[in-house]
């Protein structure tokens, strides 16, 4: 740690900058800043072939470090699954096996610490998103909390004591499997390609047109597509809730971009916890326990500069 620079403190912007990526199935967003109060500068980069994207990226950078000084951190939160599994492994930090075009084996970490000296992070969109709102966001000043991105795919990113959750490699809780009753896998088998109906098979914006014929954000408030969907997603809550015992769950994604969902989802979920879960954060504040993200669409964007200076101390 340099002597100008400060300790990390969650719910603070500091001095230290960094350099931010967050990589998604369309669009990868590079900034730089030392908090959601101080962002520099940003970029948006389709996302097409790898090198086309770590050369943009890495130009942007350089930049950055020109006009602003050295950057120091760079942390990356990519969509997955992403190999987390052993620090300082040729394949950490590369894309595993992926239906994105070119992308299996695409290696995040090499192109930027070949350009820069600073350290390279790297972690998943969705643990990046959960992180970014417990230290500046909706869930600030909590350490245990679930983020869920309802969008082209379903992700979950866990944060346990403060800590992204990683284990075997890094949770995949779109493809939970979600209770249905006979009637319910006849009208719809699911759209997942790996295990049908599980929750990105039955809620994401994919599958959504596939059961409907038209996008999401086509259909009205009245549709009968919003009662299935509330429900899917009160039992991913149900389930999450059981297991993680978090403080707080956290949906974003373009799917919900739906006001109207979020009391649906909380009313079913209290239906089947049916008083089990039994603490005054659930059965008395559920409007405060099942929430949108504060930052909207950049939370994962935040999450990166948070890892990054989480990471640096």
């Amino acid at each position: 740690m340099s002597e100008s620079s400060e300790p990390f403190e969650p719910g603070r912007t500091g001095s230290r900058l960094v350099g931010a990526i967050e990589a998604g199935g369309t669009k990868v967003v590079c900034a730089a800043g030392t908090g959601p109060d101080d962002v520099r500068d940003r970029i948006r980069i389709p996302t097409t072939a790898p090198e086309e994207v770590f050369k943009q990226a890495v130009e942007f950078f350089a930049e950055q470090e020109k006009e602003h000084g050295k950057l120091e951190a760079i942390a990356i939160v990519t969509f997955g699954p992403v190999d987390l599994r052993r620090p300082g492994s040729e394949s950490y930090g590369a894309i595993m096996k992926t239906p994105k075009p070119g992308w299996a084996g695409a290696h995040w970490l090499t192109p930027f610490r070949q350009a820069f000296e600073c350290p390279v992070y790297i972690d998943t969109d969705v643990n990046g998103a959960a992180l970014g709102e417990s230290v500046w966001g909706a869930a600030q000043g909590l350490d245990t909390v679930v983020y869920l991105t309802i969008g082209t795919g379903i992700g979950g990113g866990l944060l346990v004591s403060g800590e992204p959750v990683h284990g075997l490699l890094h949770p995949e809780v779109g493809h939970m499997r979600i209770p249905r009753t006979e009637e319910e896998k006849k009208a719809f088998p699911g759209a997942c390609p790996f295990h049908g109906d599980c929750l990105e098979g039955l809620a994401s914006g994919p599958s959504m047109q596939k059961r409907w014929g038209v996008p999401a954000g086509e259909l009205p408030a009245d549709h009968p597509a919003w009662e299935v969907q509330s429900d899917v997603l009160a039992w991913a809550c149900v389930n999450l809730t059981c297991i993680l015992s978090p403080q707080r769950i956290l949906f974003g994604g373009g799917v919900m971009q739906q006001e109207h969902l979020f009391p649906m989802i909380r009313e079913k979920t209290l239906e089947r916890l049916n008083g089990y879960v039994d603490v005054p954060e659930v059965t008395q504040g559920i409007d405060q326990f099942i929430v949108p993200p504060g930052f909207g669409q950049d939370a994962g964007l935040m999450g990166a500069i948070a890892l990054a200076r989480k990471r640096l101390g």
